[in-house]
């Protein structure tokens, strides 16, 4: 005999039109799922603030918005990314180590800093020349396949240097042996290349991303001089060579063996034009030459500037706060949503930066005081990076896609240039003027940049065609 079953509880739910009072049937079926108090009903809260009340009396739990991650927490959230950015900046951190510890090995071993000085402007030379014929190779077989050789010949230089001071070998050999160091390759360009790679539909993210990149040179090149010093003289001259070639070689073998970031060779490398043929990357190129003339003549000048006030051993640290300002900037910069175009927002940057340098040769001026020029110099940093961002993103945007790598190290020569350039008008004209008046050298050469990118919008704007 079948048992009885108890009746369905019936439920009344009591509605009102426009006209009356409806009473609708509201009996739950057993195969119907209950409905999700959270989602099918009304929100947690009324219109009047007050939180609705459940049939038991209970409260429903308010549910706070999700704070969104920030920019660089979703660029780092990509797989891969952190581990070739780890790699990438334990490898750029010997590019600000190299050159001090050459000049402390050599000058300690043949007591000439001119011959010091000589042999790593010759490796200086040698990089600018090198550099674009590495990363053509690099966009046509590969990262992996070429930066790794390449980071080895590198490194045997270094230790070949290293080998010629301590055996006294014959001056020649110092200056062939550090040119061997020249093949290393450009490691901020070709982690460029792969942001660019993995963000090509995302022109927000690759913002951020370059402001990165930006704010790792300026952290690199601001730590690596410290690092070298610091070696150097706590342990012994071939110390700093040493470290630093062990941190290259095992940043990049960890940088490379990220494949799945990697971007793929260039497929039409025997027809893609060179990026010295692209006419609107001329200019920039220009840009970038003129930018490192500003950066070369304010290292000379801060540095003769500190001696003539005694305090020649601290104008390491108060250009530390130079690039410290740049790196501060260019996180910042990446943090914010850019507006406009990067051909828009570059004259801008240009005339910030223009602004900006004249401030260490007024605190030079009426101040006449080293600690008077620190915070200048750290206000005058935060123009560089948001304008080598901009400008850097319009050589991704003008360069062939498969010579990426070569545009970018066209950029690297294009900077030495600038320095080499810089360094010598700075030296000049603080032996010849004063070291107050040499610091009208950076600020020529930043109005140089901000006069070169206005040519050249003037010109691209008449290049149109008008309709």
């Amino acid at each position: 005999m079948p048992q009885p079953t108890e009746p369905t509880p019936r439920q009344t739910l009591y509605t009102v039109t426009a006209d009356s009072l409806v009473a609708v049937d509201f009996t739950p079926r057993h195969h119907d799922r209950a409905p999700d108090r959270h989602h099918d009903h009304a929100p947690d809260r009324n219109t009047d603030g007050s939180h609705n009340r459940n049939t038991d009396g209970s409260h429903d739990r308010p549910r706070l918005p999700r704070r969104p991650p920030g920019p660089y927490r979703r660029l780092f959230a990509l797989p891969g990314t952190r581990a070739f950015t780890a790699g990438n900046l334990l490898a750029r951190l010997p590019m600000g180590m190299f050159s001090i510890s050459a000049v402390v090995m050599i000058a300690g071993a043949r007591g000439s800093y001119a011959l010091a000085g000589a042999v790593t402007a010759t490796g200086l030379a040698a990089t600018g020349v090198a550099g674009p014929w590495i990363a053509r190779l690099v966009d046509r077989y590969g990262q992996a396949r070429v930066a790794v050789p390449a980071t080895l010949a590198a490194v045997l230089g270094s230790l070949a240097l290293l080998l010629c001071v301590r055996c006294d070998a014959p001056d020649w050999t110092l200056f062939a042996a550090y040119a061997a160091t020249a093949s290393t390759p450009n490691l901020g360009g070709m982690s460029r290349a792969r942001w660019a790679h993995l963000l090509r539909e995302d022109p927000d993210a690759l913002h951020t991303a370059n402001s990165f990149e930006q704010a790792a040179d300026e952290l690199c090149f601001m730590l690596g001089p410290v690092l070298a010093s610091f070696l150097t003289g706590t342990f012994f001259p071939e110390a700093g060579t040493l470290v630093g070639a062990v941190l290259l070689l095992a940043g990049m073998l960890l940088f490379t063996a990220q494949r799945a970031t990697e971007p793929p060779p260039g497929t039409a490398t025997g027809t893609a034009r060179t990026p010295l043929r692209v006419p609107s990357l001329l200019p920039l190129l220009a840009c970038f030459v003129a930018t490192g003339a500003v950066f070369g003549s304010m290292e000379v000048v801060t540095i003769a500037y500190a001696d003539a006030q005694g305090h020649r051993s601290a104008a390491g640290a108060v250009l530390a706060l130079q690039a410290a300002g740049s790196c501060a900037a260019g996180l910042v910069y990446g943090a914010l949503r850019p507006t406009g175009p990067a051909e828009r927002r570059l004259p801008v940057c240009l005339l910030a930066m223009a602004a900006l340098m004249s401030l260490p040769l007024l605190a030079a001026r009426t101040l006449d005081s080293l600690w008077g020029l620190a915070p200048a110099l750290l206000a005058a940093g935060m123009a560089t990076a948001p304008t080598m961002v901009t400008a850097m993103t319009l050589v991704q945007d003008r360069t062939p896609a498969d010579r990426l790598n070569e545009g970018m190290s066209l950029v690297v020569t294009a900077l030495l240039s600038g320095i080499a350039c810089g360094s010598a008008l700075g030296g000049w004209a603080a032996e010849h003027l004063s070291p107050t008046a040499a610091f009208t050298t950076p600020v020529a050469a930043a109005g140089t940049a901000l006069l070169v990118g206005a040519l050249s919008r003037i010109a691209s704007a008449n290049s149109r065609p008008t309709h």
